[in-house]
C-alpha cells in the first residue's frame, strides 16, 4: 500500500479501509495546525496507477477474510474532497470495481472543496457513494477564523453545508475547543451552536486546541498577540456548546487531545453529558488538566 507521511483519520473511521488518494493539505495556512509539517511538499495527488495498484493488492488481501466485506473506504489526506469531480468519479469507479462491496466513500474535507463543485456533481458524487465527510469547521467565531487563518467564514459554512444536505452527503464537524483564546470561549462555543443550528451535522466531535511549540500560533502567543484558555475554561466551552445546541445530533469527544472521553445523542442524552461536563468542572483541578494537555503532542 502507498502511504506517505503520518496517516490521519477520525476516530469513527476506525474500521474504513484507509487508501491514499492525496498527501498533504492544500491550505496548509492554519495557525495551530503541525499536522503535515512532516511532509516535504504541501499537496499532492496520489498518481491513480498507486491508487488501482493498491485496490488490486486490498482485493487479492480481502479473499482470505471471508468473514469481513468492507463496506467502507476512507480517503486519506487533509482534504481529497477538494479533487475535481472526474477524478473522485473516476476514484469511486475504481473502488468500486475492485471492492463491490463498498457502499460509501468518505474523506476529510474543508468547506471550501465543496464551493467549487456544482449541485449536479455532488449529487452525482452521492451516488458513486461519497457520504460521510468529515470537515473540521473548528469554530462559528469569524474572529478566531479570521485570526487563525481558515480560509473561510461562518456564513461559508452554511451555505456549503446546506448544499451537502440538499445533495444528501452526510458530514461531520470537527470543534476545536480553545480556538477563540482565553476568555472568549463560551462565546465562541455559543457562535458554533448559533451555526450549527442552521445546518444538519450527523456528529459534532470536540477536541481540544493543543499548541505545538513548531505552530505559527505559538509564535503568535510568544509575541503577545494571542492567549490559551485555561483548561477549565474549555470545559465550560464545551458545556456552553452542548446547552445551547438545538439540533438532533451526536455530540462526542473521542480523540486523544481530550483527558475526558465522552459520547451522546442530542436532544436525548443532553442532561447525562451536561451533568458529566459539570462534574469535570467541579471536581478536576486545573493543574491535573495541565498534566494530560503537556503529555499531548498535536491540536
Amino acid at each position: 500500500m502507498h502511504y506517505t507521511g503520518t496517516i490521519w483519520r477520525p476516530p469513527y473511521e476506525a474500521a474504513s479501509l484507509l487508501l491514499e488518494v492525496t498527501a498533504g493539505c492544500t491550505h496548509h495556512k492554519c495557525k495551530f495546525c503541525t499536522l503535515y509539517q512532516d511532509l516535504p511538499f504541501k499537496f499532492r495527488m496520489s498518481p491513480m496507477e498507486d491508487v488501482e495498484c493498491d485496490l488490486q493488492e486490498v482485493k487479492e488481501a480481502a479473499k482470505g477474510l471471508n468473514s469481513r466485506r468492507i463496506g467502507r473506504v476512507f480517503l486519506t489526506g487533509a482534504n481529497p474532497f477538494v479533487l475535481p469531480y472526474d477524478k473522485l468519479a473516476a476514484i469511486a469507479e475504481l473502488v468500486h470495481k475492485y471492492l463491490p462491496s463498498v457502499q460509501t466513500i468518505g474523506s476529510f474535507a474543508r468547506v471550501t472543496d465543496i464551493t467549487p463543485k456544482s449541485d449536479e456533481e455532488l449529487a452525482k458524487l452521492r451516488a458513486f457513494g461519497y457520504d460521510g465527510l468529515t470537515i473540521g469547521i473548528e469554530t462559528g467565531d469569524d474572529e478566531a477564523l479570521r485570526f487563525m487563518d481558515k480560509g473561510y467564514t461562518s456564513a461559508d459554512m452554511i451555505g456549503q453545508c446546506q448544499r451537502l444536505d440538499a445533495a444528501d452527503i452526510h458530514y461531520n464537524f470537527f470543534y476545536l475547543v480553545g480556538i477563540s483564546g482565553a476568555g472568549r470561549g463560551e462565546t465562541g462555543a455559543k457562535l458554533t451552536a448559533d451555526l450549527c443550528n442552521q445546518i444538519h451535522p450527523v456528529l459534532i466531535g470536540a477536541n481540544m486546541l493543543t499548541i505545538d511549540p513548531g505552530s505559527v500560533l505559538f509564535a503568535e502567543i510568544q509575541r503577545g498577540n494571542w492567549q490559551e484558555e485555561g483548561e477549565l475554561e474549555k470545559y465550560k466551552e464545551v458545556r456552553a456548546l452542548v446547552e445551547n445546541l438545538q439540533i438532533p445530533t451526536a455530540f462526542a469527544a473521542m480523540g486523544a487531545s481530550n483527558a475526558f472521553q465522552f459520547y451522546g445523542r442530542l436532544p436525548k442524552e443532553k442532561e447525562k453529558l451536561l451533568s458529566f461536563l459539570d462534574k469535570i468542572i467541579g471536581n478536576v483541578s486545573e493543574e491535573e488538566l495541565l498534566r494530560y494537555r503537556k503529555s499531548v503532542r498535536h491540536l
